[in-house]
């Protein structure tokens, strides 16, 4: 009998029948620390708990439009509400952007490595990736990304901080490259990360650069990692109300729970509490990279809620110490390794198992700091 698996009993588009699946980040047993997700470690704060035990109205639809948590995203970013959209997930609404502007014979363009999701999206829409290989350093080449914009481009992405690879994109880096990148290509700012940048030179997409001189640029946040809220699966894009139309129009109707709305809305009114465990959080982050680099990793700068090793070829292998340690990790097979900055207990073990594998790596190799002379 054939192992190859069997053909499907419809007719598929060739390209979706050959796209593999989005890979999720394994899960933990409860020995080990589960890294792989970019996860918030802490749980999600009393207020927040007690405003979604309070939502008792599951059976019926929730609000499609997300209203009272637009207007509070308005309020916050002092726009207006139709220059907000929420969706299930940032994820979500870069689809509804790229499903807006993208299709056969188009190109989207963006760096990589950057986000597993970017290819899978694209594919979707019918349109062709364009990718840009980032620097040694993990950042964005966006003189190189301007100059890959053509006549069939529609769209850019721009991920800062940059996941897998950590670093954020520089303001004055981004103003240069806006400038050249036609007004009527759609520029997607993906912010997933922010609240965990530190870097004073990195771009805050909603505090003046860009969106609000640029019709063209869309700002992409999320409550799922600095809030906590990843189970609950909610976003929010700010942007030209044109364009969020567009979006709003490709969108799965009422794919926002009204459970999802109501945390998000608890979660800014205890922001500040929030925020301290980012802080707490971004501190961590630091301590880890850190300690990596004396270990001898070669370690990007790190402006998310994790950290970048370039395992290169032996990424796989490096991955099975980990694991075998009892941490699991996110391998990007002949790439390298993302670990997310989790419980504090689980630093001293990634520094561990980390300095125990680098030094089985070839003295040349990308990944070790003795091939760069630090």
């Amino acid at each position: 009998m054939s192992d190859s698996p069997a053909a499907p009993p419809v007719r598929l588009r060739p390209e979706i029948a050959a796209l593999p699946a989005y890979k999720q980040g394994r899960h933990a047993d409860a020995a080990a620390y589960k890294l792989s997700s970019n996860e918030n470690p802490f749980a999600p704060l009393p207020g927040v708990l007690a405003a979604i035990a309070a939502a008792d109205d599951i059976n019926r639809y929730p609000d499609a439009a997300a209203t009272r948590l637009r207007q509070a995203l308005a309020g916050r970013w002092d726009v207006e509400v139709d220059a907000v959209h929420v969706a299930a997930g940032s994820v979500s609404i870069l689809s509804q952007l790229l499903s807006a502007v993208a299709g056969p014979g188009d190109e989207i363009v963006y760096a990589w490595r950057s986000f597993e999701a970017y290819p899978l999206l694209v594919t979707v829409t019918g349109a062709a990736s364009v990718t840009v290989p980032v620097s040694a350093e993990g950042r964005h080449d966006l003189d190189a990304m301007a100059a890959a914009v053509g006549e069939r481009t529609r769209a850019v992405l721009v991920c800062s901080p940059n996941n897998p690879t950590g670093p954020a994109v520089h303001r004055d880096e981004l103003e240069a490259f806006l400038a050249r990148v036609p007004a009527d290509v759609l520029v997607v700012l993906d912010e997933a990360y922010a609240e965990f940048v530190t870097d004073p030179r990195a771009v805050d997409g909603l505090s003046g650069l860009p969106y609000r001189d640029r019709a063209n640029v869309v700002v992409l946040r999320t409550f799922s990692k600095a809030y906590g809220l990843a189970g609950l699966r909610i976003g929010y894009a700010i942007g030209d109300p044109r364009v969020l139309d567009a979006a709003r129009s490709t969108a799965i109707p009422l794919s926002v729970t009204g459970h999802a709305e109501v945390a998000a809305l608890a979660s800014l009114e205890c922001e500040d509490q929030l925020l301290e465990r980012v802080h707490a959080l971004a501190r961590r982050r630091d301590e880890l990279a850190q300690a990596l680099r004396d270990a001898g990793w070669r370690v990007p700068d790190a402006q998310g809620n994790f950290v970048w090793l370039a395992a290169g070829e032996q990424t796989m292998d490096v991955a099975a110490a980990f694991d075998a340690g009892g941490i699991v990790v996110r391998p990007f097979a002949g790439d390298g390794i993302r670990i997310s900055v989790g419980e504090e207990e689980s630093v001293e073990k990634v520094v561990r198992i980390a300095a125990s594998v680098v030094e089985n790596l070839p003295p040349e190799h990308e990944g070790r700091a003795l091939a760069w002379g630090k």
